[in-house]
């Protein structure tokens, strides 16, 4: 179809291989006399040093670190990728950065790590937290991330896992809108989640925050049930809150009457008999990338009512790049040491909001609408109040 023809990657290297990467850095000092270079560096800049010295907190101040973030990685989980490797998951680390700089002008830096010890990323991200006003950790495999993550909340600086947290708020912003134009209610909906990854639990968290009441996980092995010896503790945490009706079986099981799924899991994962056995007017989210589980014009076919992707080429484009750059600009702009749950819900809030009158081909705003990142950063620094 054409829809699909153009290739996108063979682009992609051939623009990155002319440019060399996505990202430079740029001075906000002028250094053209010397008196220029005795203030931005020797002797004048002693001063700052000292200053610092005297009180750490000017460092928010006096340098740029209040407009920083690092993006941490270990390349465990990039994209549907998998495990990769730290080299491999640059471009993507990079293409945030210039996503942080243009929505929220926000100085990001890609730090794409050596190890998968969660104890030596625990303490490289404790080392370098000194540089930077927040860390933003990406792509790094479950049940891993939710280690580290917790493990680092303590830093006084935001710690913002967007596999996870990002997701989740893009999410529950379409599944808001769309619950509007299907006619639903949240606590009468039951939703059907494939891959309990970190986006998957971390989104279910939410919607469960949210007030949703009927939510089931499936995995690579199929439902998580209480029927089920072989979960991580991770994952039997979660049947405290889901599958209420302990259904058990494979994913074609869970989705049949379900009325919204949400896939963050395998290319070509459901089938169009699938989204068939839904209830009608169905809402499928199918965010697989770069390949989603469904292609949405089969999943219309099938009866869906309301159709998303993780893709930038479709309509209802469910992607964190809606959310990272404005939470840690709010986070950043309020001085938050942490990102809440109430943060997460009022960006979720807000994001929906933007689309006045959502329909089945627009329940989320548009990726490069600049008033994303303005709005949710607002969102966020209200709520932390």
């Amino acid at each position: 179809m054409a829809e699909r023809s153009r290739d996108y990657g063979k682009e992609a290297i051939e623009r990155h291989r002319e440019s060399r990467g996505k990202i430079s850095i740029a001075p906000k000092m002028k250094v053209e006399t010397l008196d220029d270079l005795s203030i931005a560096y020797t002797p004048g800049v002693a001063a700052v040093c000292m200053a610092i010295a005297e009180d750490e907190s000017e460092s928010f101040h006096l340098t740029n670190r209040a407009n920083t973030v690092a993006i941490v990685t270990d390349g465990s989980a990039v994209l549907g990728l998998g495990n990769i490797g730290a080299e491999a998951a640059m471009p993507v680390m990079e293409g945030k950065s210039i996503l942080f700089k243009s929505l929220a002008d926000i100085d990001a830096f890609p730090i794409c790590l050596a190890t998968q010890d969660n104890d030596a990323i625990i303490q490289t991200v404790r080392n370098l937290a000194p540089s930077f006003g927040g860390i933003n950790l990406e792509d790094i495999a479950a049940p891993r991330c939710f280690v580290i993550e917790d493990a680092l909340q303590d830093l006084g600086i935001p710690v913002f896992h967007d596999d996870q947290h990002g997701t989740a708020i893009a999410v529950l912003a379409g599944v808001i809108n769309s619950l509007l134009v299907t006619g639903r209610k949240i606590e009468d909906t039951k939703f059907v989640f494939a891959g309990a990854g970190a986006g998957g639990i971390a989104s279910t968290k939410l919607l469960l925050d949210h007030g949703a009441t009927n939510v089931t996980l499936v995995d690579s092995t199929g439902i998580i049930s209480r029927n089920r010896s072989d979960l991580t503790s991770v994952k039997s945490a979660m049947l405290d809150t889901t599958n209420p009706e302990n259904t058990h079986g494979g994913i074609a099981d869970a989705m049949r009457g379900a009325d919204v799924f949400i896939g963050l899991s395998a290319a070509g994962a459901v089938s169009a008999e699938m989204v068939s056995s839904m209830a009608k007017d169905s809402i499928v989210f199918a965010m697989a990338n770069p390949v989603p589980e469904i292609w949405p014009d089969d999943a219309r076919a099938a009866g869906a009512a309301v159709v998303g992707t993780g893709r930038s080429d479709f309509p209802n484009q469910i992607n964190n790049s809606l959310v990272f750059p404005g939470i840690f600009r709010g986070a950043l702009d309020c001085h938050a040491t942490r990102v809440t749950t109430r943060m997460k819900l009022a960006a979720a809030g807000a994001l929906a909001a933007l689309v006045k009158e959502p329909t089945p081909e627009n329940v989320i705003p548009w990726s490069l609408d600049r008033q994303v990142a303005q709005t949710v950063a607002a969102a966020v620094a209200r709520s932390s109040a």
